[in-house]
């Protein structure tokens, strides 16, 4: 019997895009909310290595002067009032209300002042927001995207970067989800359709490799 991959490979799905000449990392939701043990939204989630390996990479973008682009959800009314039908299906996203800390990025990916934070309240990071303008101001023509969580805000920020012609990079180990046959089964089908997912170690061998960024 044929298994998953042949058919994906036979239905000539799966080519490479690489990386282009511009890029920038987008850091979708490592905010508190999602990677704080002690977050009400969360349960079941461990994302410290993907905060870990996510800020290596950023350590390494800095070098180069590649812009570092932080998106979180938020800020919502109080009242809920503005969440939408995405309130219903996840009644949690509440807590990224006005002032609550849970909105705030993780400080262990240490937002500095040169980078950009873009606050969204859908699940894309293009949504309703600026992320487009920015990247187009930026001359940005690929995007490494990292974040969290596989099969949700990070999948439609993904998708969304392909559909606006994006080389879109994954680092696969910069990534994570509830549950592993979900996180993988997500990493997969993006691989096939609307991005390369990569060890991050070639993203960062890359970057590395690249000239300073003007």
């Amino acid at each position: 019997m044929m298994d998953k991959y042949e058919k994906y490979k036979q239905a000539g799905l799966g080519s490479r895009v690489g990386f282009g000449k511009r890029p920038a990392i987008i850091v979708v939701d490592l905010n508190k909310g999602c990677t704080y043990k002690d977050s009400p939204l969360i349960t079941l989630m461990d994302l410290d290595s993907v905060v870990e390996n996510t800020r290596e990479l950023i350590d390494v973008a800095r070098v180069k002067k590649v812009p570092i682009i932080y998106v979180t959800m938020g800020p919502f009314r109080p009242d809920g009032s503005d969440t939408g039908m995405l309130g219903i299906k996840i009644p949690g996203i509440r807590f990224f209300s006005e002032g609550s800390k849970w909105c705030d990025i993780d400080e262990r990916l240490e937002v500095r002042e040169e980078d950009f934070v873009v606050w969204k309240k859908r699940q894309s990071a293009f949504f309703g927001t600026d992320l487009v303008m920015l990247l187009h101001r930026l001359q940005v023509d690929t995007l490494i995207v990292t974040g969290c969580v596989t099969s949700g805000c990070f999948r439609a920020t993904v998708l969304d970067a392909c559909s606006y012609d994006f080389r879109t990079i994954v680092p696969q180990e910069c990534v994570g989800d509830r549950t592993d046959d979900i996180h993988e089964a997500n990493l997969f089908d993006m691989n096939s359709k609307n991005a390369d997912v990569i060890p991050v170690e070639d993203v960062v061998s890359f970057i590395k490799n690249m000239e300073p960024m003007t």
